[in-house]
């Protein structure tokens, strides 16, 4: 991220990088009691005063109500009015920009500077062409090459395929204006840095290369001939979420899909319905309303269930509500059954499949819908089976749902970051689980302000996307990330935030544990931040990274948490089809018996409840550059990158027959 962002730019950042939102919320929280949820000060109304938080206060008991105890954890208005999200885009009214892109390669961002490194008023952004005798412009995207969208560079030109810098994109579309609309431009994800232009007007700029955005183009789009311009750059920063060493590929550009959105000038942007926590006979949610007028009667219906019930929003446009006394049929790895959700206002419609089930530890059981549940799991990465690249498509997510049925999942870890939707889609109409993570990934700069907004605008935007999906029942905050207090602090800001905008869900994060001084055959699990997660996850690769490669039955694991456990990685290496024998690192045998010995050891530990092997695929990652085994790859995965099943994937394979049997 480039340091001393310019304020203009600063304040069309996406979501504000919370500059201003954890301010507003630790304000908040500060000066609201225990049993008095905050309401948020929206700067439409530029109501910061004491008086008009008291004011606001007592419109929210009048018209929403305050929000009633039903466990520790309840919606906190402030963090979900912070969202600029637009959400289930699947179902509104849409124009999609995918397909060829105009692109020009800039490695010294020459179309955004000058020679001086002072920004440009006559960039690449203006999209010329040298169209008179006497123009000079050095750039022409109409004779540049082009990219598919959504994909990545790296995979598309095979001189990017580890580049680390900018690339320019841009499209030309036809608009033809409606009475009375507004319109968005809305992102899935841009890897990393985006800024973005329409018709040469700067519309905004977002940092994150996992979670969905948009910006209000609605004075920028014309009658006719439009294009919009991208300033792509995926270089990595050491203040960066995630920092500068991970291992997985720098896939760069427009990775997911690109969409306008038309809209009314009042629509339905945001809601939030689920069964309240612990109380299965109970709807809570909230429904937003963005644009005049705010104030309107909003109708909740599940017709199926005979269910409807009306709020009215109040001067923000956010109403809350309950539905007591309802009778559903739970969402559930054996049933995965979806109600199709109405939710209609005075001027916009929108509905969708929404899955009802509770998510609750009792101990260290998980409960799924009150029954403990063992997640019989696997890790995956966004790696396009068979072609590379970022996978991005129905059918990705398809090809990957069915390998981890045919392994025996219930439950898949998305790692290391948020995947696409169609993912997290396919995995709920198939009754799987899913956790999905945030890219807090080894280390980062813990102490760093714009680090951490950075962070939270990110997580917002994972929780928002996904809040109304059944499938998934675990939020992770982090991966495999160092000891310390600055670390302490910035994770439980994290969670404070998970909790507020989403007391719905279980928290986690892979851990790491230790070996005590003068008990080497123990594993303790320690971590400070465990006290805080709902879910213990531990990462262990022993026999791999060192310990006995042979038998592991002595190995104890102990915690200091009375909470359940998911192995969250375990494993080892292989290339697909190499016989060399059980002693051969990266040969099928060894790593067969790698995942039979650590199986072995998994079976003795009480407080174990989940498993997730590492990993589904073999993946991209210039950390792995071993010529003849690697060539590039991390070659951990069950499946190998052309989808050939390793032998180890039937040991895990006929594992979780006998899980399915046994629990």
């Amino acid at each position: 991220m480039e340091q001393g962002m310019d304020d203009i730019t600063r304040s069309k950042v996406s979501n504000g990088y919370y500059y201003k939102a954890r301010e507003r919320y630790s304000r908040f929280r500060e000066e609201n009691t225990a049993d008095t949820k905050p309401c948020n000060m929206d700067n439409r109304h530029n109501s910061r005063h004491p008086i008009a938080l008291c004011a606001f206060i007592v419109l929210c008991i009048t018209l929403g109500g305050i929000i009633k105890e039903s466990s520790a954890r309840e919606f906190d208005r402030a963090a979900v009015m912070e969202s600029d999200l637009i959400i289930n885009t699947f179902a509104r009214n849409t124009v999609s920009l995918d397909g060829k892109w105009d692109i020009i390669i800039d490695p010294q961002q020459t179309g955004y500077y000058d020679y001086h490194r002072r920004p440009r008023s006559n960039g690449y952004f203006m999209n010329r062409r040298n169209e008179e005798p006497g123009d000079s412009w050095e750039y022409d995207f109409e004779l540049s090459e082009q990219l598919d969208v959504p994909g990545d560079w790296n995979t598309q030109m095979e001189e990017l395929k580890w580049y680390e810098g900018t690339v320019w994109y841009k499209k030309d579309f036809q608009w033809e204006p409606e009475q009375d609309e507004r319109v968005f431009l809305h992102f899935g994800a841009v890897n990393y840095d985006a800024r973005v232009w329409v018709n040469g007007q700067e519309a905004g700029r977002h940092i994150g290369g996992f979670t969905p955005f948009n910006f209000e183009v609605t004075d920028y789009v014309e009658d006719g001939d439009n294009f919009v311009v991208l300033m792509v750059d995926n270089r990595r920063h050491l203040e960066g979420v995630p920092s500068l060493n991970f291992d997985w590929a720098n896939y760069g550009g427009i990775t997911r899909s690109v969409t306008l959105i038309r809209t009314e000038s009042s629509f339905i942007q945001d809601y939030f319905v689920q069964l309240a926590p612990g109380q299965p006979d109970r709807i809570e949610g909230w429904v937003r309303i963005n644009g005049q007028p705010y104030e309107q009667q909003v109708s909740i219906r599940i017709p199926e269930a005979g269910i409807e019930t009306r709020v009215r929003t109040d001067e923000d446009g956010f109403a809350y509500f309950t539905i007591d006394d309802v009778e559903l049929e739970r969402w559930h790895t054996d049933n995965p059954r979806r109600y199709k959700v109405e939710m209609l206002s005075e001027t916009d419609q929108i509905s969708e499949k929404i899955g009802f089930r509770t998510i609750e530890v009792d101990g260290t059981d998980i409960l799924l819908n009150g029954e403990s549940v063992f997640l019989r799991g696997v890790n995956i990465h966004e790696e396009a089976p068979f072609r590379s690249g970022r996978a991005h498509s129905k059918e990705d997510a398809r090809i990957f749902m069915d390998w981890a049925e045919d392994l025996g999942c219930n439950f898949v870890r998305l790692s290391h970051y948020p995947h696409n939707e169609h993912t997290v889609r396919e995995a709920e109409k198939r009754g799987i689980l899913v956790w999905s993570e945030m890219p807090i990934y080894w280390r980062l700069q813990w102490d760093n302000e714009e680090t951490l907004d950075n962070a939270l605008n990110q997580l917002s935007e994972m929780i928002h996307r996904d809040k109304n999906r059944a499938a998934i029942v675990l939020w992770s905050m982090s991966n495999e990330v160092p000891f310390s207090d600055a670390r302490m602090n910035f994770l439980e800001e994290m969670i404070d935030l998970t909790h507020s905008i989403d007391p719905t869900r279980l928290l986690t994060g892979a851990l790491q544990a230790r070996v005590p001084d003068g008990r080497p055959d123990t594993w303790l699990i320690d971590d400070p931040v465990g006290e805080l997660l709902d879910v213990l996850s531990v990462n262990q690769y022993i026999g791999w990274y060192g310990g006995p490669t042979g038998s592991k039955d002595h190995i104890q694991w102990e915690s200091v948490y009375d909470k359940p456990l998911i192995m969250s990685e375990f494993g080892g290496g292989a290339r697909q089809g190499w016989y060399a024998g059980p002693e051969q690192r990266w040969s099928e045998e060894f790593l067969v018996n790698q995942y039979e010995t650590t199986l072995e050891m998994l079976d003795n530990i009480d407080i174990l409840r989940g498993t997730a092997p590492w990993i589904l695929m073999d993946f991209r990652s210039p950390r792995r550059p071993l010529p003849r085994v690697k060539d590039g790859f991390n070659r951990k995965g069950l499946i190998s990158d052309q989808g050939v099943r390793k032998d180890a994937f039937y040991i895990m394979q006929e594992y979780y027959r006998r899980k399915l049997q046994d629990w």
